[in-house]
């Protein structure tokens, strides 16, 4: 039988090993579009910035300015109706992401509030990742936004894009992710977001498309390995290979702009149901 790493918390132990028991064995080399980055055990936050720096001898580049999460808009391959049409200000957050300043509220579901409380007690504390409030915020909070690059110190080509964003009242890391975009085995482009965890990963890949308001729509819904979706990866202690779709979770994010700033609305559901709604207000 094939088992997770035995040193570690027994949290993190309980839920590779459910990955491997219901996931899916698979080789690097098969799977381009969903591989990526794992981490270390123990914690993770700003640490594995300077773990994957050494790791895989990149010089790491901080504080950043006229920096995005993609180099160019075209990246996602949308159609060019749609891209002819999709806010310029979109465009522009997107490709020149460090110049933004960023607020959010959170509303969750009374149904998952336990679900979220749980969630923080037995893992984001102390991997400092994720550390999304588990309380209702109705006022904007402030976010710090930082584009940070590891690159090849050679030729100085981008090897990986984090996208770190932290409260700015306490400091503590909501998210800590490699932005990059994959191609499905449908040859459908796709945003992929990378959130290290020990020994894995979690790899959400979100489905762009313009609405009818010219606003950004990225959609995570997907039913089976190899669409858009919410994927757990893990490498076992005999080096073996893993994921496992999670077809209940779907993340769902829709960006457009207003008056005076763009604004971003994110909705998080599990079997359907609204786990919680982030809103977020972007502004140069």
């Amino acid at each position: 039988m094939n088992t997770a790493f035995f040193m570690q918390k027994f949290q993190d132990w309980f839920t590779q090993q459910w990955v491997i028991l219901f996931g899916k064995r698979i080789t690097p080399t098969q799977v381009p579009w969903l591989f990526g980055p794992f981490g270390e055990l123990g914690g993770i936050g700003e640490n594995f910035l300077t773990q994957l720096a050494e790791k895989e001898n990149l010089t790491l580049k901080r504080n950043l300015k006229k920096k995005g999460l993609l180099k160019s808009i075209e990246t996602l391959h949308l159609p060019k109706k749609d891209l002819s049409k999709l806010s310029k200000s979109i465009v522009d957050f997107y490709e020149h992401t460090s110049d933004y300043k960023l607020e959010f509220s959170i509303k969750w579901s009374p149904m998952f509030y336990f679900f979220g409380l749980l969630t923080n007690r037995l893992f984001t504390k102390r991997i400092n990742q994720l550390n999304i409030p588990i309380h209702n915020i109705d006022k904007s909070e402030k976010i710090s936004n930082e584009i940070i690059q590891l690159t090849d110190p050679k030729t100085d080509k981008v090897k990986y894009t984090i996208w770190l964003r932290k409260l700015e009242s306490s400091g503590k890391v909501i998210y800590s992710g490699i932005y990059t975009t994959c191609k499905l085995p449908t040859g459908t482009t796709c945003i992929k977001a990378i959130f290290p965890l020990p020994k894995g990963n979690a790899t959400v890949l979100m489905k762009p498309s313009v609405g009818k308001n010219n606003e950004l729509i990225l959609d995570s819904s997907g039913k089976t390995i190899g669409d858009a979706g919410f994927y757990f990866l893990l490498e076992d202690s005999k080096g073996i290979f893993w994921t496992k779709f999670v077809s209940t979770f779907k993340d769902k994010l829709i960006i457009k702009e207003s008056a005076e700033c763009l604004s971003a609305k994110q909705t998080l559901k599990l079997w359907n149901l609204n786990v919680a709604v982030l809103n977020y207000k972007i502004e140069k």
